[in-house]
């Protein structure tokens, strides 16, 4: 009877620990060793990823990411693009452009992306050496704490690849950067219209919550990016 409680009170919560359960059988009169809930215990197969996947999803609400990603311009140089991402309504905080990112300048996004008392508690990033100690030791002071992804593993950071990908798509691979600045104010008018365009993950509505427009109003749309993508509203 107690072999067949113990399997079933970890089958019921694969959370649970060999202490937890002990003492929960301790309160239902049974005295068992933890050498016989070792032996006992149904312990379900663990998935690769598993731990990494409840993490983002307890802390969805406090978390936020960064990443690089390059852009080749008209005369073949290459610029450095440097997002954040805030994991709650997947809306992108931060976005700018550099041609020699260093480690104090991919500090001060971080600054610039999170004023004002407004920083999550973890900063997801990959383990490239620009985000090295002194970068660590500055987001500390913000009281974020830095998460490195595993080694080879973006799809640990897979919201920021997700973003990365929509913004090549949807904005780089149609417009030819002549360099920073023209490339910085098209990624900013393209993140303007991101963070309003509905989004599936959000059920259709957008990084910067909209309501439902309802009425016969006319419906007008305003290009952007010269007319690669558009806004639309009800006329007032």
């Amino acid at each position: 009877m107690v072999i067949a409680l113990i399997k079933r009170l970890s089958r019921e919560n694969p959370l649970w620990g060999a202490p937890q359960i002990q003492k929960e059988l301790a309160l239902l009169d049974h005295v068992v060793a933890e050498s016989t809930l070792a032996k006992y215990m149904v312990r379900p197969p663990k998935k690769p990823g598993d731990s990494w996947r409840s993490f983002i999803q307890r802390h969805m609400d406090v978390t936020a990411a960064c990443d690089f990603f390059t852009v080749p311009t008209l005369t073949f140089n290459v610029l450095y693009v440097f997002i954040v991402l805030s994991h709650d309504r997947r809306r992108i905080v931060h976005v700018n452009v550099t041609a020699n990112p260093t480690a104090e300048w991919t500090t001060q996004q971080i600054v610039e992306a999170f004023p004002n008392d407004t920083a999550p508690r973890f900063l997801i990033h990959d383990r490239d050496g620009i985000y090295g100690d002194a970068f660590r030791r500055k987001v500390k002071a913000m009281g974020i704490q830095p998460v490195r992804t595993g080694r080879k593993m973006p799809k640990q950071n897979a919201f920021c690849e997700r973003v990365i990908g929509s913004i090549r798509r949807e904005c780089t691979d149609h417009v030819i950067a002549l360099g920073e600045r023209h490339l910085l104010r098209t990624l900013r008018a393209f993140v303007a219209y991101y963070d309003q365009r509905p989004h599936t993950a959000l059920d259709g509505n957008s990084p910067v919550a909209r309501r439902i427009e309802s009425g016969d109003d006319d419906v007008i749309g305003t290009p952007v990016l010269d007319g690669l993508h558009h806004t639309y509203r009800r006329a007032a």
